[in-house]
């Protein structure tokens, strides 16, 4: 027989805590119960919240005292609805109870918000991209339309990438890019097999471009990394930026993109000199 390790010990007693305490704070009026009788302690009973996610009272007695048992995302989710838990909530549960939390829902639907926005301008004139998942375009600013050839017709940075004329002229190494490009979102598509998304969109670019499917067909698969791109434009000349993407803490399927002028190149006064005349009237 071996002994858990701390780690495994530590997360079973804070998992302990964790469901008394949500246990705790609910009465039976937040659940829909009549409470019948006096209670000794606050909160609901163990047997009402196995009830609720329709349970045994003796599985979720040991859920709750930590024991070494087996559990399922259907189980989970049951105990986190009859808690009323909240997605963070419903999130730190399932690592206690040593599962893989499930993606935030509602990314996709959800509003760009003002503090998004006003950062993506506040970075002209260097290029800033907001974008999700499946690389939708969500937001740009002025500088990334002027500086990489995006237009209101580009919706998905892959789908750019292959499918924009004047995007794909003004990229200097898009050539030896492509294959790297594609790789990084295959890579991106395996972690969510099942989302129809990322297969809408390989499907519409392989109609598109037959560069891409034959890219595709290679089944190639690399890890995005920080990467330099060098960019001719037709006015600013020859520009060249280290890319840094960030994710959104509130928003885990967004990704925000960061252009900054490589250091030892003309690219940060190139760009001043085009900012002015990106820069909103006064």
């Amino acid at each position: 027989m071996t002994s858990e390790s701390p780690a495994v010990t530590r997360r079973r007693e804070q998992l302990r805590d964790f469901l008394r305490t949500r246990r705790a704070r609910l009465t039976p009026g937040d659940v829909g119960i009549v409470a019948v009788g006096r209670r000794r302690t606050p909160g609901l009973r163990r047997e009402e919240v196995a009830a609720l996610a329709g349970v045994g009272v003796s599985w979720y007695t040991w859920l709750e005292q930590g024991r070494d048992i087996n559990v399922s995302v259907e189980v989970l989710d049951a105990v986190s609805g009859a808690l009323c838990l909240t997605e963070p909530e419903r999130a730190h549960l399932y690592v206690l109870a040593g599962l893989n939390p499930p993606r935030a829902g509602g990314a996709r639907g959800a509003e760009v918000t003002p503090e998004l926005r006003h950062l993506l301008d506040a970075w002209a004139p260097r290029p800033a991209v907001l974008r999700d998942r499946y690389w939708n375009l969500l937001a740009i600013n002025d500088a990334a339309r002027a500086v990489f050839g995006f237009d209101d017709t580009d919706h998905n940075c892959l789908i750019s990438f292959f499918t924009n004329a004047r995007y794909r002229d003004m990229h200097v190494h898009w050539a030896s890019a492509a294959p790297v490009v594609v790789a990084a979102f295959r890579a991106a598509a395996a972690h969510a097999p099942d989302a129809p998304e990322f297969g809408r969109v390989v499907d519409d670019l392989s109609d598109a471009s037959p560069e891409f499917a034959r890219l595709w067909a290679r089944h190639d698969v690399g890890v995005p990394v920080q990467t330099v791109k060098a960019v001719h434009h037709p006015e600013a000349g020859d520009l060249f930026f280290d890319m840094v993407t960030l994710a959104v803490v509130d928003r885990p399927e967004w990704y925000l993109e960061l252009y900054n002028p490589r250091p030892g190149s003309e690219t940060e006064d190139r760009l001043e000199r085009l900012g002015v005349r990106l820069a909103a009237p006064a």
